[in-house]
């Protein structure tokens, strides 16, 4: 028990600063997660928008996630959300201002927020405005996001380099861009271009006049462990392949790590009378096909596991392209040569 009006005080200002439970700091029993990652390179992300950050409480808390240890983890995470939202902000940034998607298993809180987590990597005002969100939301909103960051900090066990490595593609990484329209070059130079947009030819069938994929059927998992169904692309025709999906599509760069951004305008097309795939699409805002990647050029019915996999998930992680499907090794190849995209596409029964 504490006696004096000091040891109280000095009990009080240690779990103040410790974010201790106050019985355990009068007794001065505290114990420490060790080793204790170095934050204070969060101080260079963009997204603090200069306020003070309480780097020891974040590297605390961090620790006390990888150490697996609840009550420190309740106590250091109350007091983050409480008194450090811009230390919260920089947890956070660290991880989603670099990941392409926070993945559909993230709560709907950082679903809304990551996006700013992203354009505040090269922009000012777009960074102060993630500050400004997580600043203004309720106790229950900060808590889902940080425990979506905890979840990757605990995962990651991230070193000081692999921390500046971070920060330095939040620093420098340009913006992905489409190719530019090899028409464009016509065009300069005085040439009329026709294309089929401007002919008026009534309801044909433009299909075979793009590059075109075909599919191969795999599974993967999301973050949580949860199966998920997965069609992986592969070339078919001429000029399929990675700059003409860059140039008809916004898929991300993804390399095989969390999930890809869902896009409710693709789609998988599934007939149900005879659990077969129709094809890929992708939906305009007239509510009309405007690009079809692959179209299954024969009924196959689908192996029963996948087809109650996809009825029941109801969307398909799309990535590709893989120029060898028929290898193993190809699609992880892929990815770690940066050279895979990817899209979480909704299924839509037909």
């Amino acid at each position: 028990m504490v006696k004096s009006h000091g040891k109280k005080q000095r009990a009080k200002n240690r779990s103040r600063r410790t974010g201790a439970a106050h019985a355990s700091a009068a007794a001065n029993t505290l114990h420490r997660h060790e080793p204790l990652p170095d934050m204070a390179i969060l101080e260079g992300l963009p997204h603090h928008a200069g306020r003070e950050l309480d780097t020891e409480l974040a590297a605390r808390l961090v620790a006390a996630c990888r150490g697996r240890c609840l009550p420190c983890q309740r106590t250091l995470a109350h007091k983050l959300r409480t008194e450090q939202r811009p230390t919260l902000v920089a947890l956070a940034a660290a991880i989603y201002g670099t990941l392409p998607s926070p993945g559909f298993v993230a709560s709907a809180t950082t679903q809304a927020w990551a996006p700013l987590a992203r354009a505040g990597k090269t922009d000012p005002a777009a960074a102060a405005e993630a500050l400004a969100a997580v600043e203004a939301m309720d106790d229950a909103s900060a808590s889902d996001l940080l425990e979506d960051t905890l979840d990757h900090w605990a995962m990651g066990g991230a070193s000081p380099d692999e921390i500046a490595d971070m920060i330095k593609v939040v620093r420098d990484a340009p913006p992905r861009q489409r190719p530019a329209d090899p028409m464009d070059a016509f065009r300069n130079a005085g040439i009329k271009v026709v294309t089929l947009d401007d002919l008026d030819l009534g309801d044909v069938d433009t299909y075979h006049l793009a590059p075109n994929y075909g599919v191969t059927l795999l599974k993967t998992d999301t973050q949580d462990g949860q199966p998920m169904p997965m069609l992986v692309l592969y070339p078919e025709t001429d000029g399929a392949g990675i700059e003409d999906l860059e140039a008809r599509t916004d898929w991300e760069h993804w390399g095989l790590h969390g999930m890809p951004d869902t896009d409710p305008h693709w789609r998988v097309r599934a007939r149900i009378a005879n659990r077969s795939l129709r094809g890929l699409f992708h939906t305009g805002p007239d509510g009309k096909d405007d690009i079809e990647l692959w179209r299954a050029a024969e009924t196959v019915s689908l192996p029963e596991q996948w087809w109650g996999l996809l009825d029941r998930v109801q969307h398909v992680l799309v990535a590709g392209p893989v120029k060898t499907p028929e290898d193993p090794g190809a699609l992880a190849a892929t990815g770690e040569a940066g050279e895979l995209l990817a899209v979480v596409a909704r299924v839509e029964f037909v």
